[in-house]
């Protein structure tokens, strides 16, 4: 069974830092890409910043220079640096794991699984 752990999320002033972490675990199948989205009271969820397995990294516009995304050597883990933190940043925050497994012919499976998110509060 396929569990997907955030952590590291807190309360923090504005201008300030969280390092938050996403551990993958029971992973049967290969991790094409790891991502953190955000979701903010009342809103959708949106793609904060993505990481593939080849190491391309795409960021939201909001985040690009302030927040940055990395993995482990294994990649089953994925950490976001996030640093001079606003108000607008507050949500709670979650890891999606994108997967697939090529089960032989043209039976190719794809995967995504969901943390069940950390919460980012930014006192302004």
């Amino acid at each position: 069974q396929v569990h997907v752990v955030e952590s590291g999320g807190g309360l923090v002033q504005a201008g300030g830092s969280l390092k938050l972490s996403c551990v993958a675990s029971g992973i049967t199948f290969t991790i094409d890409a790891i991502g953190w989205y955000r979701r903010a009271s009342g809103q959708p969820h949106t793609l904060v910043a993505r990481i593939s397995s080849d190491g391309r990294t795409n960021y939201a516009d909001s985040v690009k220079g302030r927040f940055a995304i990395s993995r482990d050597n294994v990649g089953s883990a994925a950490y976001l640096d996030m640093n001079s933190l606003q108000f607008a940043d507050t949500a709670v925050y979650y890891c999606g794991i994108e997967g697939s497994r090529d089960n032989g012919g043209d039976n190719r499976q794809s995967f995504f699984y969901w943390g069940e998110g950390t919460q980012v509060t930014v006192s302004s």
